[in-house]
């Protein structure tokens, strides 16, 4: 089986409990289960020993001999992380249906939420399996992660009809069971449902148990333990071979909780020595096996004596079809634990430190630190935690990582530099920056060299990476805290102390000097670095990463009003994403070719590109996906005349707005001012500048040009000479400031120069302005910019067609005006699809599944999977369906 992090994934997890010769077949039961076909979820939520999972196993036979396929995942706590829980439920899904969520597993090191990136290709890839699906999730009760249930409710509400999530536990599962329930699409089984009746109490105990007892006595037994099926299976054990079977039912009473205290005593006391003492000693284990038996309890023959155990049906469970690995029944391992630790607590320690040792060198770090800590051994847990974090922080477990660190005495950090530096990342990448401030001191002073004393290291190799470590965790902290210099000092260093084959490290230290440039206008610079963060990472391998940077990088160059070098960045991001279809950032890329594709007048183009990033879906985008997205479109409609859509759209783009780290040069209230102005209402964008304090005497700074410039089109739209005066005198201000930081706002400064000279009379010096725009514009082809300024523009731009150096682009700048090609447009495929391509992509409209269309097109599952993700990259979809419509919008 693969992993996640240090965590394998189990195989033994992934199988149904064995089915078991003493088995009461309970077809009322079985019945009740099967209406789960009828809808979305069942949820089976009944205290421990009712017989659950058994319930379950049964009916999910008869599921599959009648052709669905099923799927079962054991949980238990170390599961309580998203990233390992959702690997693990595709790892189920797979038996079922091989392959299913593939192309999704990456999206879970992205360190989002599950909703907005994993689940919807997770679905999508469901939604075209061509059989009904079977999950279910046993003991689904140890999962508290509110991440994991808020996903979870994501989940049950998206459920492709074809498949059915059955969820087993001891409490209800914190979904919307009231609303679920009221629209008929969750079918539920309690206690009062599992119960056994007196018929299957008889049938179990004379039966499955071979007891001879007489009618009256199994009434009062089945009436006594209430059909409890675990105190039932306690008494049977405790009336073998006893000649009084009729008295001990008569003197048998009490509630649950202590006729399992005093049947488990009973069991306990009537086994030989030795097979009591490996009850007690391997209680503490999760999961049994031979080898860890036998290191646990000093002894030898632990797969012998868990064979033994098995055939006699000594609440053991067997977790694979080989007889290799077990697990107690959890009421019986509970009391086993709490008789354990009466009687020696401890041997209770000494047990889970031997546990812990045994993993260690199993190589399961989870188990180990979970044993350890158990065992109230902080040191070994610290020394495991220390060796684990790099894989952890590469799976994006953090919140595993953090949870572990936050069980350590805080005592045990100051000594511990490389655990404290590990703490501190943890901490930020959850969001609690300011948690990490001590931790990162405490490294601090260790690589200052102010600390006393040696310090306690595990990982070495951490240890030589500490100084590059503490300096990248505080150019974070500084670039959060809006501490520009202090951003770039640390980054720098970053690059001074790593070792340049650490591409990674050296990408994000690029990357974050590359932001702290941006934020302070130095564009040049802030270019130089995003293009190196983006070898970096493209040498690591680390994709999703060069998406992330290629969007901020093709910003950049637009910025700088490069819009050739900002196309030629977004697209040689796709390609990278081209054979995974779908990734963390595409989207992104593709809502910036349609800002390029407006900008150069190709509404059809910008359209295209907005669609595919929205079928694409909030899955391939980063933060700032949803504004942004909302932005573009608001353009595009603008640009075709829709003023009271594209308001709409800028309203939601606000309640939606994140920059994602990036510095916030084009608000989205600024971008609303314009619209208004558009509009006429210029008493909504006088509003805006009021409430922004803004006034044509400001000091200037890049991160506010946006709004100084959306100031000087309000000031122009008053009309009125002193306003009019007040904004040619910004508008100088701001083009001197743009030009120093070349900038290709300097088009757009131009422009709106003309419209002032313009409105004070002074033809010359409009004419001259608007020259100098054009010829700025005509190299990079653009066209809105001059477009959006109404008919006053359009008459000067008439004028500027006639003579100058730079009429040719005037009149390009009019024909896409008159509806005319401003720009050769982009053909609707970045690259053609292949002959053979053409031939999966005509039987995926078909009716036929996976397998079908391989055998039919003459080639291995694997191959046509291969063509089928290349399709989906060219498309631009992450899903069957999709690259049908898309296919049928393209005429193919």
């Amino acid at each position: 089986m693969g992993s996640v992090g240090t965590t394998p994934l189990l195989a033994t997890k992934l199988h149904a409990p064995r089915r078991r010769r003493e088995l009461v077949s309970r077809s009322r039961v079985s019945d009740r289960l099967g209406r789960g076909s009828e809808a979305a979820l069942t949820v089976v939520s009944a205290p421990a020993g009712f017989g659950k999972s058994t319930a379950v196993t049964e009916w999910l036979a008869t599921e599959a001999a009648a052709g669905r396929a099923t799927a079962w995942l054991s949980l238990d706590e170390g599961d309580d992380d998203p990233t390992l829980f959702w690997s693990y439920v595709v790892a189920a899904l797979q038996t079922a249906v091989p392959g299913v969520g593939a192309d999704a597993l990456p999206l879970l090191e992205s360190g989002r939420p599950a909703v907005d990136t994993f689940l919807p290709t997770l679905l999508n890839d469901l939604a075209a399996v061509p059989v009904d699906v079977v999950l279910v999730l046993d003991d689904h009760h140890v999962i508290r992660a509110p991440e994991v249930h808020e996903a979870m409710a994501f989940l049950v509400a998206h459920l492709p009809p074809r498949v059915h999530l059955v969820l087993v536990g001891r409490a209800d599962p914190p979904l919307p069971l009231a609303r679920l329930r009221a629209r008929g699409e969750v079918v539920e089984l309690r206690a009062a449902d599992l119960r056994f009746t007196a018929d299957e109490a008889a049938t179990y105990l004379r039966g499955s148990m071979g007891l001879d007892l007489a009618a009256g006595d199994v009434d009062a037994l089945a009436a006594r333990t209430e059909g409890w099926i675990a105190a039932l299976q306690l008494a049977a054990l405790s009336m073998q071979g006893r000649d009084d079977a009729a008295r001990f039912v008569a003197s048998f009473a009490g509630d649950d909780r202590f006729v399992v205290d005093y049947l488990a005593e009973e069991v306990l006391e009537r086994q030989p020595d030795d097979v009591r003492r490996f009850l007690l000693d391997t209680a503490v284990l999760h999961r049994l096996t031979g080898p860890l038996c036998d290191a646990v309890t000093g002894g030898r023959g632990g797969r012998a004596m868990l064979e033994r155990l098995d055939r006699a049906n000594l609440f053991i469970v067997p977790l694979d079809d080989r007889r290799r690995w077990y697990r107690y029944h959890h009421l019986f391992a509970d009391v086993l634990r709490a008789r354990l630790l009466d009687e020696d607590p401890d041997r209770v320690r000494r047990l889970h430190r031997r546990a812990s040792a045994w993993f260690a060198d199993d190589g399961d770090r989870a188990e180990a630190i979970a044993h350890a800590m158990a065992g109230d051994d902080p040191e070994g847990a610290a020394r495991l935690i220390e060796l684990a974090a790099p894989a952890l922080r590469q799976a994006r477990q953090e919140a595993t990582l953090c949870r572990w660190l936050e069980a350590l005495p805080p005592g045990l950090f100051p000594d511990r530099p490389v655990l404290s530096a590990a703490f501190a990342g943890a901490r930020m990448a959850t969001g609690d920056v300011t948690g990490a401030a001590p931790l990162l001191d405490i490294a601090q002073r260790w690589v200052e060299g102010r600390a006393d004393g040696s310090p306690i290291v595990a990982d070495r190799d951490e240890l030589a990476r500490l100084p590059a470590q503490v300096a990248m965790y505080r150019a974070g902290s500084a670039l959060v805290a809006g501490d520009v210099a202090g951003t770039m000092a640390h980054a720098e260093r970053i690059v001074e102390l790593a070792d340049p084959s650490e591409h990674v490290l050296l990408g994000a230290a690029t990357a974050l000097t590359g932001l702290a440039h941006w934020r302070v206008g130095d564009l040049e610079a802030a270019r130089a670095r995003y293009a190196e963060a983006v070898g970096h990472f493209t040498e690591a391998g680390f994709v999703p990463d060069v998406l992330g940077c290629s969007l901020a990088l093709g910003d950049i160059q637009v910025a700088q009003g490069r819009l050739d070098a900002a196309r030629a960045t977004f697209e040689a991001g796709l390609e990278q994403a081209r054979d995974r279809p779908g990734l963390r950032g595409s989207a992104d890329l593709h809502v910036g070719l349609s800002e390029l594709f407006l900008e150069r007048g190709d509404l059809d183009g910008a359209a295209r590109h907005v669609q595919v990033a929205r079928e694409l879906g909030r899955a391939a985008g980063l933060p700032q996906h949803e504004y942004r997205w909302r932005v573009a479109t608001a353009r595009l409609l603008a640009a075709r005349g829709d003023l009271d859509g594209a308001l709409v759209l800028l309203d939601e783009a606000e309640r939606v707005y994140d920059t994602d780290f990036s510095p916030s040069v084009r608000p989205v209230p600024a971008l609303r001012a314009r619209l208004h102005l558009a509009r006429g209402d210029l008493a909504a964008a006088r509003r805006w500048a009021s409430d922004r304090g803004l006034t044509a005497d400001d000091e200037l700074d890049y991160l506010h040009e946006f709004e100084h410039v959306t100031l000087a089109r309000t000031l122009l739209a008053a009309g009125d000479a002193r306003s009019t005066d007040g904004a040619a005198g910004l508008l100088d201000r701001l083009l001197a400031e743009a030009e120093r930081g070349g900038r290709g706002s300097v088009v757009e400064i131009l422009v709106l120069r003309s419209l002032a000279h313009h409105a004070r009379g002074d033809g010359a010096a409009a004419a001259a302005s608007l020259e100098q725009a054009l010829a700025r514009a005509a190299p990079e082809g653009h066209v809105r910019v001059f477009l959006d300024e109404g008919p006053t523009m359009t008459a000067l731009l008439r004028g500027a067609s006639l003579h100058g150096v730079a009429r040719d682009h005037a009149r390009r700048v009019l024909a896409a005006g008159s509806g005319g090609p401003a720009a050769p447009s982009r053909p609707a495929l970045v690259e053609e699809l292949s002959g053979r391509e053409l031939d999966v992509l005509r039987l995926l409209r078909s009716d036929l599944s996976g397998p079908d269309i391989a055998r039919e097109l003459l080639v291995s599952l694997n191959t046509l999977r291969t063509h089928t993700r290349r399709i989906y990259a060219k498309l631009g979809v992450n899903s069957r369906r999709e690259a049908v419509r898309r296919a049928a919008e393209l005429g193919l």
